[in-house]
């Protein structure tokens, strides 16, 4: 793996909460390449949301490096270096600040000194970008909770940063506002401009990762594919998580005896069950 491509490097990054707790998060190392989309997962108190918080200094890792674009972060870097980073949080109603959807997208450029000239297109492409274009003059209090959270969104594509965490960022919403926000993250995977990094309890959502990061009481435990990953589903199982839906149907229909295969695709699996129902 070249180190010019590498967009967030971990070097045994530990993190205790007190000094006689245990580490929530216990000598923690990998690398992710510029434009990759990888998961985290793990059970709650596994270490995730406090590694997100790390990698964006809002706490301070006791122990290791941390490297953005090949660059040690520091004490004194730590504010350029954020310009870097991005976040989505858990509860999109905690992220408003504007009367409109249009004055909330705009605080952030406002923060960072952005011309006033040039925010109008600014705003206009970030909220396109999420399919809130004709919301901008709305407020935010009568939005759904999915629109909400795809205005966060554009908040943080506003400011252009390289690497964009998603800190649960689905988990408060309905169906239709989950896959709205995972929608957004799979174009935004395509266009490989931008590092994706999802902490997340949503298993079927780490199918589209490049790869997933597997968390247990504050130690990576795994760090592959997916289809790697859930071929130990086992284990997945043994540390107290879910395993995708596909692959519970798979299974299901393996365990009665009817031979398909255990694919974690949802078209591939479709197509499986219709071949064997043509052969009956």
């Amino acid at each position: 793996m070249s180190e010019n491509n590498i967009s967030l490097n971990l070097k045994n990054i530990s993190y205790s909460y007190k000094p006689d707790y245990p580490n929530a998060v216990d000598d923690v190392s990998f690398a992710i390449k510029q434009g990759e989309y990888v998961t985290i997962i793990g059970h709650n108190g596994s270490g995730k949301s406090t590694l997100s918080k790390i990698i964006m200094g809002v706490l301070h890792k006791q122990k290791g490096e941390i490297e953005v674009f090949g660059k040690l972060v520091t004490n004194k870097n730590i504010k350029q270096i954020r310009k870097h980073l991005g976040i989505v949080f858990q509860n999109p109603d905690n992220q408003f600040i504007g009367s409109t959807v249009r004055d909330d997208i705009a605080f952030g450029l406002e923060n960072h000194l952005v011309s006033p000239k040039d925010m109008p297109a600014i705003v206009q492409k970030a909220a396109e970008t999420v399919g809130m274009e004709k919301y901008l003059d709305h407020e935010p209090l009568w939005l759904s909770g999915g629109q909400k959270q795809r205005v966060a969104i554009a908040s943080v594509l506003a400011l252009q940063p390289d690497i964009i965490i998603f800190d649960e960022a689905t988990s408060m919403l309905d169906p239709k506002g989950k896959r709205e926000v995972k929608e957004i993250i799979l174009r935004l995977k395509e266009a490989r401009k931008k590092t994706i990094i999802s902490i997340t309890h949503d298993m079927d959502e780490i199918l589209h990762a490049d790869k997933v990061i597997v968390m247990n009481n504050g130690k990576l435990v795994r760090f592959d594919k997916p289809d790697n990953i859930l071929k130990d589903w086992k284990y997945l199982q043994s540390i107290h998580l879910d395993i995708p839906f596909v692959l519970k149907i798979a299974l299901g229909l393996q365990e009665r005896g009817i031979k398909v295969e255990k694919t974690l695709n949802e078209k591939e699996l479709v197509t499986s069950l219709c071949r064997l129902n043509s052969k009956k």
